[in-house]
């Protein structure tokens, strides 16, 4: 097989020379080597005045404040091709003159050079479609390379000599060019599905009446589903066996199920999180030490924002595993309880109608579900009450309103002369005259 690939090289270089040795020497005619002294004077007066316009548009745009972001894209990447957005608008108009006031012959390189210069106008605007970087350049240059090709009248032999590069693996046989025309379609169908994915999602999420659960469950699926269909299919065109990759990808499956037996079961508790719903983004959650509200759900881990600002990625498996606190899993009221002692002295009845005045006076304590007070024992030193209270926004934190709820207490207690007791301790010197000397401890 080397052997036929090296000859068949060989056969289609000495056709390629025979072609150029034509083509340099029509440049000696007059009329040829007009059109080339033609495109390239066309070119120099497209880069002047992509530079002379260049700055002018770009100042232009930066005043351009409220547009949408995806128009302000499109002026970028225009922007950016402003030399060839010339030279095509020059060229054209001068190719259709010339083919009206004299023969086509003397404009046919001229309208070469100018359907190549379209072409690649063309495929750079269109591959900005394409999200990953790496993908939108192998598609890019793919197109400028086939276009070039084919308006040279060389796609024959270039597919003859990307055919010739090949092997066997069974009964498919790969090439190179098999390969040109799995990336060119993959990268077309990966388009369309990202394009897809997005509509949909961005419908999805307009829709109240699916929950934030099942909307990320319904994006997710639908990208898998989308992307794995655009594989497979692209595939297929392009000729490729999948029977032989379906062995394949079962004895890796195995194989990966043994060494990412935590990144599997990452995925299924992702799954099933969605599908129980016992966790939303928005919900206010505590895991351990970890308090905050989840920010998004992903294939393998869930963020959650504590109010420090620290963005904690917890593992899925986590979650279906250990004890989750949800604060907010069915409704958003929260019962808050904060404890607090009185002197023995101070009436009780009055203690508890005070503390139940001065919770319901702090902001965010929802006065629609009443604070109790409730004495809850008597202490060495102190009558020992529990006070609670409601409030319906934990994301708002609640250190903070436990916090606000005991300054309230302080100044309603030092209103009322309530005394807040410390314990009293009196300490006997052995061997003294019976003289206690009372010390604080």
């Amino acid at each position: 097989m080397g052997g036929d690939t090296i000859t068949i090289t060989h056969e289609i270089a000495l056709g390629l020379w025979a072609q150029a040795q034509l083509f340099l020497t029509g440049l000696l005619r007059p009329w040829n080597a007009y059109q080339v002294g033609i495109a390239v004077s066309l070119f120099i007066a497209a880069h002047v005045m992509a530079q002379v316009f260049g700055p002018m548009a770009r100042e232009w745009m930066r005043h351009r404040e409220g547009w949408p972001k995806w128009r302000m894209r499109i002026l970028v990447m225009l922007h950016r091709r402003l030399r060839l957005i010339f030279f095509v608008a020059m060229i054209w108009p001068l190719v259709w003159v010339m083919r009206e006031v004299t023969w086509p012959s003397r404009s046919y390189i001229l309208a070469a050079v100018g359907n190549l210069a379209f072409a690649w106008l063309v495929i750079a605007i269109a591959t900005r479609l394409i999200a990953n970087n790496f993908l939108r350049s192998m598609v890019r240059y793919a197109g400028w390379t086939w276009v070039t090709l084919s308006i040279l009248n060389l796609t024959d032999e270039a597919q003859a000599i990307l055919d010739s590069a090949a092997f066997e693996v069974g009964e498919t046989r790969l090439s190179l060019w098999l390969l040109v025309q799995a990336v060119i379609v993959i990268g077309v169908l990966f388009t369309m599905a990202r394009f897809t994915s997005t509509a949909t999602a961005a419908q999805v999420r307009k829709n109240d009446d699916i929950s934030p659960s099942m909307q990320v469950l319904v994006v997710k699926f639908m990208q898998v589903l989308l992307y794995g269909a655009a594989f497979f299919i692209g595939l297929r065109t392009v000729g490729v066996d999948l029977t032989g990759l379906a062995v394949l990808s079962g004895a890796i499956g195995v194989g990966l199920g043994f060494g990412l037996q935590k990144v599997v079961s990452n995925l299924v508790s992702g799954i099933i999180i969605l599908l129980d719903k016992s966790i939303k983004p928005g919900d206010v959650i505590s895991l351990g030490e970890t308090f905050g509200w989840i920010n998004s759900l992903g294939a393998r881990y869930v963020s959650i924002t504590t109010r420090d600002g620290r963005e904690y990625l917890i593992p899925n498996e986590d979650l279906i595993t250990g004890q989750v606190v949800n604060w907010s899993h069915s409704n958003d009221f929260v019962r808050l309880d904060i404890y607090f002692g009185t002197a023995y002295s101070d009436d009780p009845h009055k203690v508890r109608k005070i503390a139940i005045e001065a919770a319901n006076g702090v902001e965010r304590v929802l006065s629609s579900k009443p604070a109790v007070c409730h004495i809850v024992g008597f202490g060495d030193s102190s009558v020992d009450y529990i006070l609670r209270f409601w409030i319906r926004d934990p994301t708002g934190g609640l250190t903070n309103i436990r916090g606000n709820v005991y300054l309230a207490l302080w100044d309603a207690f030092q209103e009322h002369g309530i005394s807040i007791p410390f314990p009293q301790r009196e300490v006997r010197m052995l061997g003294d005259t019976g003289v206690e000397l009372p010390q604080d401890g």
